[in-house]
């Protein structure tokens, strides 16, 4: 199947790269136009219905109407002379408030639209909340509807946020925004600039290093050009099959499949890439289309396995309870199939197309490389084996002690974050009111026995939840409009984006709620805080099934791959080392050396998915090497040399691209994503650089060919070593 897709691509490559072009730009433009309408904004909805936030959710969509995706925020309003609000200043507020409740926000169209973008047009919600106790401002209740995530939600916050500020200016009022889609917008703009400076750098340095290992061009940009079009394509699928199938993706689902499809797809076009100019080296009077078609028949079985790892990696997702990753995972899983697609297909046909011509202006396919440090590393794995496995894992094991005293952190702000216009108005309000005045927790209280509620009955918990320390405020109770269900507001004093408001929502309130909910009533507790400590613990349950399902299946490919039971097992343990060595790093480095509440919750899946199934990329690569070099006459140690001679420099320049992407991710101002972009790149040049090249290729040279057993490899008979047979014996003494 590999080798008939491969050989069908280098024999009509211009139909191979026509049909891509095609497709590829048509499922691109397709998938941008309607990404946002196949994601679902915000977290609750992924959260299996058992949870408490969860349930809380549904009653405030079913009895009180709040739409799934609302954008709520709060506008500050104060006099332009900080004088005290009088009577008549809130009046002319909330008369303003009145106007712009009836007033359409039209979106902007700008040439940024996408030609079939949804118009998010519309009349906001506005009513008036609250004065300060000093009367220094009063505010106000907006609610916007989409996706915030789209970019045309976003411009029609803007739009209305211009013209709020401006006709309260002309009342003698200044505005503030805060919360929800006001926080965003605000990141995103301050962000803007920074993003655009990062993402250019690091398309510089991938482009650099492409130059420097190629001395060529057209090496440098075609493999950019190429993951692109199959990138976009394999974006358009996954949101075509959200779309038919009715499936909502999390917001954040697109940018990690970008992330992803650009770094592997890379990969696979340097695996490709090194080996035929290896080939093209070797074989001087071979046209390029036959060293395309050999080359890729070839590596294609190496790439196949190593995209099935990732996707057996990420389809474990699947069963997990937490929708988020459920939904994740097989999106994921999806875009990397096309990916490999892309590289069976569209790859080969490039090089069969190119030829000797990919590595122009480059003289280097004349002669034979002179040994260079590949070289020297195989030689010394060859020769000392034994030094470099106990100093490898020495390396690890130190790195890995780290684990031990790990704590989770499921903060979602945290100091380093952006200090924008939304934040300084949130910090204004919570200098006269409780921190959770605009980002309130939400106590549901139904009539289980099919009576009615009232303010009166429900006074006894209001009081009772008044008394919870950490609680500020509690407003007035609302009932529904059958009044067979409550809605109790909680101001918090803590910010409702902190570890402190989680633990106070799933502790004493939520035991003030139990203790004193009326009988023939059911409470729920619901907002922020409680939704992500219920995300948390639906993690923590998640990561003890998807590690261990991941990791049989994983065990399972590489099985059926090196058709070994040791190598498999080898491997398991190089990037099960890999993995622990790269957490307790970021824990030393996070934890306790900026003395951060702990690590990101989200890491250790996000490690674990990107570092041991991307990092198993480079283990198969170099193993389906060894294997290969085994093949042929000679000691098993200078079989090992030649592998890690001709593989560790695609290995080493795949690495350090995927961990340069991943590296931008640590500039951001957003701790949790800092974390996650040092740690990624930390655990793929550990996997490039320590496991690939070092460990594996030494704990083969070990072994011997026993590392294949059962079934080792046959040694191909032959006459008398050629040059390059002989040049290799030389190499290992």
């Amino acid at each position: 199947m590999i080798r008939a897709l491969t050989r069908f691509s280098t024999r009509s490559p211009w139909k191979v790269i026509a049909l891509w072009a095609v497709l590829g730009i048509a499922a691109t433009i397709l998938g941008q136009a309607f990404v946002f309408r196949a994601t679902q904004p915000g977290n609750g909805g992924f959260l299996p219905a058992h949870y408490d936030s969860a349930a809380a959710l549904k009653i405030a969509e079913e009895r009180f109407g709040v739409k799934p995706d609302a954008n709520l925020l709060t506008v500050l309003v104060a006099r332009s002379d900080e004088a005290p609000l009088g009577a008549a200043d809130e009046q002319r507020i909330d008369a303003q408030a009145a106007q712009l409740a009836r007033k359409r926000v039209a979106m902007p169209r700008t040439e940024d639209t996408m030609p079939l973008a949804e118009d998010h047009s519309q009349i906001p919600r506005v009513s008036p909340a609250m004065t300060a106790p000093d009367r220094s401002f009063r505010l106000l209740s907006v609610e916007l509807t989409g996706n915030p995530a789209d970019p045309g939600v976003q411009d029609t916050y803007r739009a209305f946020r211009d013209s709020a500020r401006d006709a309260f200016a002309a009342e003698g009022l200044r505005t503030g925004f805060t919360g929800g889609i006001a926080d965003r917008v605000d990141t995103a703009d301050a962000e803007k600039t920074r993003t655009k400076v990062v993402g250019a750098l690091m398309l510089g340095v991938i482009v650099l290093l492409h130059v420097l290992v190629f001395r060529s061009v057209l090496a440098a940009l075609l493999p950019l050009l190429a993951v692109s079009v199959i990138g976009g394509a394999a974006a358009g699928v996954v949101v075509g099959a959200a779309l038919l199938t009715g499936t909502g993706l999390a917001d954040s689902t697109p940018g990690l499949i970008s992330v992803v499809l650009v770094g592997i797809g890379i990969d696979y076009f340097l695996f490709l890439l090194f080996r035929f100019r290896e080939q093209l080296r070797e074989h001087p009077g071979q046209s390029g289309r036959e060293a395309a078609a050999e080359v890729a028949g070839r590596v294609g079985t190496a790439i196949t396995s190593a995209a099935l790892t990732i996707v057996a990696a990420f389809a474990t997702l699947g069963v997990a309870s937490f929708g988020q990753f459920r939904v994740l995972g097989p999106a994921i899983a999806l875009s990397v199939l096309v990916m490999l697609l892309g590289s069976l297909t569209l790859m080969p046909a490039l090089l069969a197309v190119t030829g000797r011509r990919m590595f122009w202006p480059s003289r280097a396919l004349r002669h034979a490389p002179r040994a260079g440090s590949a070289a020297r590393l195989g030689d010394r794995v060859a020769r000392r084996p034994l030094a470099l496995v106990l100093g490898s894992v020495a390396l690890l094991g130190t790195l890995a002690a780290g684990v031990v005293g790990m704590r989770m952190d499921y903060g979602q702000g945290g100091a380093g974050a952006e200090r924008t216009a939304a934040v300084a108005t949130a910090a204004e309000i919570s200098r006269a009111l409780p921190a959770g005045v605009s980002d309130p927790t939400s106590v549901f209280v139904t009539a289980s026995d099919g009576g009615t509620l009232t303010a009166e009955g429900l006074g006894g918990l209001a009081k009772a939840l008044s008394g919870v320390g950490g609680v500020g405020q509690v407003a007035g109770t609302v009932l529904s409009e059958d009044r067979r269900a409550a809605r109790i507001d909680l101001f918090l004093t803590v910010d409702p984006q902190r570890k402190e408001a989680r633990d106070l929502v799933t502790g004493p309130v939520r035991a003030a709620v139990r203790a004193h909910a009326p009988a023939g009533t059911e409470a729920h507790v619901g907002g922020t805080p409680a939704l992500f400590a219920d995300i948390a613990t639906a993690v923590d349950k998640d990561l003890k099934v998807v590690f261990p399902v991941a990791a049989v299946l994983i065990a399972l490919i590489l099985l059926a791959l090196l058709r070994s039971l040791l190598a498999p097992v080898i491997l398991l343990a190089a990037v099960g080392l890999g993995f622990a060595a790269t957490l307790g790093a970021s824990t030393l480095v996070f934890q306790h050396a900026l003395d951060r509440p702990g690590v990101d919750f989200t890491l250790p899946l996000v490690l674990f998915l990107f570092v041991v199934a991307l990092g198993t990329d480079y283990n198969i690569l170099m193993s389906d090497r060894i294997r290969e070099e085994m093949e042929r006459p000679g000691p098993a140690r200078a079989a090992v040399g030649r592998a890690v001679r001709h593989t560790a420099p695609a290995i080493a320049t795949a690495g350090l691209v995927l961990a340069a992407s991943f590296g931008s991710l640590a500039v951001t101002p957003t701790p949790s994503t800092q974390q996650i972009g040092f740690a990624t790149a930390l655990g793929i040049l550990l996997s490039a650089f320590v496991l690939s090249i070092v460990l594996v290729p030494a704990l083969a040279a070990l072994l011997g060919r026993s590392t294949w057993w059962p079934v080792r490899p046959r040694r191909h008979s032959g006459g008398a070593a050629g040059p390059k047979e002989a040049a290799d014996r030389v190499l290992v003494g």
